[in-house]
C-alpha cells in the first residue's frame, strides 16, 4: 500500500507540473480552437451561399427557357384562333392562352423573389470575405504566440509526459480510476498532503485517529469532506526525495 499511495503522490506531482504549463498557455489554446471553429463556420456559409447562387442561376436560366417556349405557345394558339371555325374551338384556345399566361406570371413571381434571395446572398457573400481574412490573419496570429509559448517549455513538457507514461502502467488500475475521478471533480488535485492536521485541498481538519492510521501507509484514507486522497509527510519526503 505504501509503494500505490508514493506512486499515486508522484502522478499528482506529475499533473500538477502539467496544469502549472497549461495555466501559462493561458486561454490562448481556447482563442485558437474558438478561431478554427469560427473561421470553419464561415467557410461553410461562405460554400453554402455560392452553391445556392450558382443553383439560382441555373433555376433562372431554365425558367427564361420555359417562359419563351411559353409564349411562342401562346403566339401559335392565337393564330389558331383566326383558323377555326367554332366559338367551341376559339373558347378551348383561349383557356390554353390563359392557362399559358397564368403559368407565366407564377413563374415571373417565383423568379422574383428567387432574385430577391439571390441579392441578399451576394450582400452576405461580399461580408464574409473581409471577415475571414480578419479571422485567420487573428488565428495566425494566436498560433505563433502559441507555438512560441510551447516551444519555451517544450523540453520541460515532454519531460513530464513521459514521467506520467512511466508511472501510469505502474499504477493499480482502480487506483488510477479513482485517481481520474477525484482529479476531474477536484479542480485537479486528487492526492494532498496533511498539513498540521488538516486537509491539503480543502484545509478542513483531520480527525486525530485518521492521523495516526494515515502515518501507518498501510491503507488508502480520503479526506471525509473533499474526498481527496490522503497522503502522510512520509510519502511526501520519500517523493521529494526521488
Amino acid at each position: 500500500m505504501e509503494n500505490r499511495l508514493r506512486l499515486l503522490f508522484s502522478l499528482q506531482q506529475v499533473d500538477s507540473g502539467l496544469d502549472d504549463l497549461q495555466e501559462m498557455k493561458g486561454d490562448l489554446p481556447h482563442k485558437v480552437a474558438d478561431l478554427e471553429s469560427r473561421i470553419e463556420g464561415k467557410e461553410r456559409a461562405r460554400k453554402e451561399l455560392e452553391d445556392f447562387i450558382r443553383q439560382s442561376i441555373v433555376q433562372r436560366d431554365a425558367v427564361d427557357v420555359e417562359i419563351v417556349t411559353l409564349r411562342e405557345t401562346i403566339e401559335k394558339y392565337k393564330s389558331q384562333q383566326f383558323q377555326v371555325k367554332t366559338n367551341k374551338q376559339y373558347d378551348a384556345l383561349t383557356r390554353e392562352i390563359d392557362a399559358a399566361q397564368d403559368k407565366i406570371n407564377k413563374l415571373q413571381k417565383e423568379m422574383e423573389a428567387v432574385e430577391g434571395k439571390v441579392t441578399v446572398a451576394k450582400q452576405d457573400l461580399e461580408k464574409i470575405g473581409p471577415d475571414l481574412e480578419s479571422l485567420k490573419k487573428e488565428l495566425e496570429e494566436r498560433r505563433a504566440e502559441l507555438a512560441l509559448v510551447n516551444k519555451e517549455h517544450e523540453e520541460e513538457e515532454l519531460k513530464l509526459r513521459h514521467e506520467r507514461e512511466k508511472l501510469v502502467v505502474r499504477i493499480d488500475k482502480g487506483d488510477l480510476r479513482r485517481y481520474d475521478r477525484i482529479r476531474q471533480a477536484k479542480d485537479g488535485k486528487a492526492v494532498v498532503p496533511v498539513r498540521r492536521n488538516a486537509c491539503g485541498g480543502c484545509f478542513k481538519r483531520i480527525p486525530p485517529q485518521t492521523v495516526l492510521e494515515l502515518r501507518k501507509n498501510i491503507k488508502l484514507i480520503q479526506c471525509e469532506h473533499c474526498g481527496r486522497i490522503l497522503v502522510s509527510d512520509e510519502i511526501v519526503n520519500s517523493v521529494a526525495a526521488v
